[in-house]
């Protein structure tokens, strides 16, 4: 029988079941085997739609998707077009070697970040022909009967039919890390948020306790998880600032080569007299030769050392440009649940009846802490109060915590395991109480009555111990007419608890008499001894609270967007120091009809948003964007990937997030500790700051050799280097130095500047003004070296040999200016980083070896030198360390550093770009 199919899959929530049955061609008793077997064929299998793996050559060649890389491939054919194939060859080697280095990376980065991939092969209970069946949950079809128990994954979209006490995990969805209690007999409107519609269970969801019975109403792409998944896929990811920033520096280095080319072939011809096919020739092998072909190796070795680094502190990077991308977030945009806080429920305050408050230490289901009062243990009356509470609380449970070999392990409802940690850290483990007081009956949880209660028999009577809601358990107990202990006073302390963010549990004792001949329903406890209040919260991971801190010191707004409930939200974000009252946080509800424009004026307030749905998480990332951040958004749950994959970097759980949001990042955190990211952050701008130390070295030099050609031509003098010497000093000396210079450690703590803003290109103020002193001094002392050694008659080979040094030990001194845009070259140890001193003593070895190997002679039109000449020639590559100095100096005078010990990154000093 065919399905009609759903307009809406949306509203299963809101239909009675016998119209559901009837949409589905269904009923309560299942399907036969036949028809779930025709409804398989039509529907296909319970699979969530999933990217196809990226293949090795995808990897590969997406590395030539880089403007640069365009311009240098231009070039490459342009040479070999006009016959220097050497050029040509060159170039094409540099293209080659390029995407190796990354493609190599990003494939190693791919494997871990599968490696992390839990692959979990979900099982289903459905009825077919009758009989209770355990299929695979690719075999579960829209119309079966399904049964849901403890432990159980959620296999498909499923309307409830009939529940009892069960809860559902939901966080992987919606965000809300406490268990939601599911009721079959539940309505609600239209407008009802997905962690509220109590009648429905979602694929993926995780039964924590009780057991339900349901009909399959969607499976795979058409469930709520399969349509966010889909989702991922539809949204377009955010551009990485480095390739916003590379387009536009691309775009600039073009025109300006193409420029100075013109200019070359113009004063060839119309000034030297140069014949123009010639000139035009020689200006093509110019621009060739002026582009920096080294670039694109020194960017990628620069990524791929930072993302080694990285993946150290425990951050896999994906793609190599996510890397900077990190570094340059202005704002991120963070899950709650499993993120900032453990996704463990803990008991972290008990209060007695007397109003005693104590502290719980530790984090987590693992048993590790303590039980204090204002910071020391209770006094003896008091500990053995807080004994009974303990025993009560282990008594009245039916989870299970262990240690199996050195590690906690531990199965059932997060507020049993949570009570039985409480329990161990005071002494009580479930089986030592259980020996003492062995369990006759119980009455199982049940939301509709909101308390547990087990029956256990100790010498000659019956003790009843229980635990539920304060409200709830408070009417059982005997009650005081006045002062502390009364219901009043003590719903008052519960009521105060839960303001702080707390989910309280009341926990009591009693007597009961029975009857052991009689079989009687358990009758509800009354007169019971009431022992206590338990404040269970989901805590903050270690160190977080110091992360965000160490963020918003580094300029980063740091945002939390959760799905729980806003007193719950409220009380974590005091701790992270996000907010103080309900004024500052916003709620799903006040942004369901809200305008971009409205969007944009509540995030410049706020920092937390509670009940926030997966689309208006989305909303939230694209209004922050389009409010000029950066944003990095992390999250684990299948609810965050639509918003992973619009933000400019996307940051997944490793651990315990979900495939789907894995896919949807660039990033995995293996730990999923929010402070690991920042450590990514502190990488991602030392990533940075080295790409622009191997810019400017290169351009500097690049610019520095087009001058002098200029000058030379301008002053009616031969050329003073030939294209294959040009091309010599930007890939072999200077491109052995700028991938060195990549491996630069960090200057200082470059989490105290603030983030670069948004719209700063690569060359700012300090790098325009840096690059122009250093091109001179090579342009401008070179072409007076030039003329000088001319005038000693020199033949033009034996003068452009002596030229061509003279730029390599250029080269040799400026890559030590490169090292600190503010710092002073005396005062960086040579053995600080000791590649790039490795780097430069290869780079001066190789052009040696160059001057007295017979081939590269011939190549090049080198030779040895005299002594003397090396001492001169020394001594005038000195001077652009003078000039640069001297600028550092002029740069501090002008712009001043904040304190003494805080020097300023470009960013911070000066805006004025180009």
């Amino acid at each position: 029988m065919a399905v009609s199919a759903s307009t809406d899959t949306e509203s299963w929530y809101l239909r009675g079941l016998s119209q559901i049955y009837d949409s589905l061609g269904a009923d309560s008793a299942g399907l036969s085997i036949e028809e779930a077997e025709s409804r398989r064929s039509e529907y296909g299998p319970n699979r969530l739609p999933k990217a196809k793996p990226v293949t090795v050559w995808q990897i590969f060649l997406r590395q030539f998707k880089n403007p640069l890389i365009y311009i240098l491939a231009i070039a490459a054919i342009v040479s070999f077009a006009i016959g220097e194939e050497t050029d040509a060859g060159f170039i094409g080697l540099v293209l080659l070697i390029n995407a190796l280095v990354g493609g190599i990376q990003e494939w190693r980065a791919e494997r871990s970040s599968q490696a992390l991939q839990q692959l979990i092969r979900t099982r289903a209970t459905v009825i077919r022909d009758g009989e209770t069946r355990d299929i695979d949950g690719e075999d579960v079809v829209p119309g079966d009967v399904v049964l849901l128990e403890s432990g159980y994954r959620v296999p498909a979209d499923v309307r409830l039919v009939s529940t009892h006490g069960l809860e559902i995990d939901e966080s992987a969805l919606t965000g809300e890390s406490a268990p939601v209690p599911k009721d079959e007999e539940w309505t609600g409107d239209d407008r009802a948020p997905l962690g509220d519609r109590r009648n429905m269970a979602y694929a993926g969801t995780v039964v924590n306790r009780g057991r339900g019975r349901g009909i399959v109403v969607e499976t795979g792409g058409d469930t709520v998880v399969g349509r966010l998944a889909e989702d991922v896929t539809a949204v377009e990811g955010g551009q990485p600032p480095l390739v916003m920033r590379m387009e536009r520096f691309t775009r600039i280095v073009g025109l300006v080569v193409l420029v100075a080319a013109a200019i070359t072939a113009l004063l060839g011809i119309f000034v030297q007299q140069y014949d123009a096919v010639e000139m035009f020739l020689f200006a093509v092998a110019l621009a060739v030769s002026a582009i920096p072909e080294g670039l694109p190796v020194g960017i990628t070795v620069a990524l791929g050392v930072a993302s080694r680094r990285m993946a150290k502190v425990g951050v896999i990077v994906r793609r190599l440009v996510a890397v900077e991308g990190l570094g340059s977030c202005t704002m991120i945009a963070s899950d709650k649940t499993g993120t900032l806080t453990a996704n463990e429920l803990t008991v972290k305050q008990v209060q007695l009846p007397d109003g005693s408050t104590f502290e719980v230490t530790g984090e987590g289901y693992a048993p590790e802490g303590n039980v204090l009062q204002d910071g020391h243990p209770p006094k003896p009356d008091l500990a053995d109060e807080l004994s009974r509470l303990a025993r009560a609380s282990v008594l009245c449970n039916e989870g299970h915590l262990s240690r199996r070999n050195g590690e906690w392990t531990w199965r059932g409802d997060p507020t049993d395991i949570a009570l039985l940690a409480l329990g161990r850290k005071l002494g009580w483990s479930r089986q030592s109480a259980l020996d003492a007081y062995p369990q006759t009956d119980e009455i199982p949880f049940e939301p509709e009555q909101r308390y547990a209660a087990t029956f256990h028999r100790t010498n000659d009577e019956t003790r009843v111990f229980v635990k539920g809601a304060p409200e709830r358990v408070l009417e059982m107990c005997v009650d005081a007419s006045e002062g502390e202990f009364s219901q009043p006073a003590l719903q008052q302390q519960a009521n105060e608890m839960a303001h702080n963010g707390y989910r309280v549990l009341a926990v009591a004792e009693g007597t009961v008499e029975t009857d052991e001949e009689q079989e009687q329903p358990l009758s509800e406890p009354t007169d019971l001894t009431f022992l206590g209040f338990l404040g269970l919260i989901d805590p903050l991971r270690s160190g977080v609270a110091e992360a965000i801190a160490s963020a918003q010191q580094a300029g980063i707004t740091v945002t939390m967007i959760t799905g729980d409930h806003p007193e719950t939200a409220l009380a974590i974000a005091r701790n992270l120091g996000l907010a103080e009252s309900a004024d500052e946080v916003t709620t799903g509800a006040e942004l369901m009809d809200a305008s971009q424009e409205k969007l944009e004026e509540i995030l410049e307030k706020t920092l937390v948003f509670a009940r926030v749905s997966p689309d208006q998480k989305l909303k939230i990332v694209e209004a922050a964007r389009g409010m000029g951040h950066y944003v990095a958004v992390t999250g684990d749950g299948v609810n965050d990937a639509p918003a992973l994959r619009q933000a400019n970097i996307g940051i997944a759980m490793g651990k315990m997030g979900t495939d789907v949001a894995r896919d949807a990042a660039e990033l995995v955190i293996s730990d999923d500790n929010f402070a690991t990211i920042v450590a990514g952050i502190e990488q991602g701008r030392v990533a940075f700051d080295n790409i622009r130390k191997v810019i400017f070295l290169l351009i500097s030099t690049g610019a520095g050799e087009v001058a002098l050609v200029l000058l030379s031509l301008a002053a009616g003098l031969p050329l003073p280097l030939v294209p294959v010497q040009i091309l010599w000093l930007n890939l072999v000396t200077n491109g052995i130095q700028d991938v060195a210079l990549a491996f630069e450690p960090k200057e200082g703590d470059v989490l105290n500047r603030p983030p670069r803003s948004p719209d700063e290109r690569i060359f700012n103020q300090i790098m325009i003004e840096r690059t122009l002193v250093a091109a001179l001094v090579i342009g401008v002392i070179g072409f007076g070296t030039f003329i000088w050694l001319l005038d000693q008659g020199l033949s033009e080979a034996a003068v452009r040999n002596h030229l061509l040094l003279l730029i390599v030990l250029f080269q040799m001194i400026n890559i030590g200016n490169a090292r600190s845009e503010t710092t002073s070259l005396f005062q960086l140890s040579p053995f600080r980083s000791p590649i790039l001193l490795t780097g430069t003593i290869t780079a001066f070895l190789v052009h040696l070896g160059a001057m007295y190997f017979p081939p590269a002679q011939a190549v090049l039109g080198t030779a040895p030198v005299a002594l003397e000449q090396w001492l001169v020639l020394g001594g005038i590559a000195l001077t652009i360390a003078v000039a640069i100095e001297l600028h550092k100096l002029s740069w501090k005078l002008r712009y001043p550093p904040r304190s003494e010990t805080e020097e300023q990154s470009p960013s911070q000093t000066h805006e004025k770009e180009v």
